[in-house]
């Protein structure tokens, strides 16, 4: 998994738990924690696909020479 993808994966978890303390304690700030999950594991997913399709991008390059 590409290191962007971890670091992207790490603030998602971060920011699951920042949510959950959020609206433990009764404040409304979760929302934007629930927002910055969202973005961050778009950014994940992105990376992840990007390095599938590179992957293979480079597989079918391989098999063509």
């Amino acid at each position: 998994m590409p290191r962007l993808a971890l670091y992207a994966l790490a603030v998602c978890v971060l920011s699951v738990a920042a949510a959950v303390v959020s609206f433990a304690r009764g404040s409304w700030l979760g929302i934007v924690w629930v927002l910055m999950l969202g973005v961050s594991s778009n950014i994940a997913w992105y990376y992840v696909r990007k390095a599938m399709t590179d992957m293979a991008g480079a597989a079918a390059a391989g098999e063509n020479s």
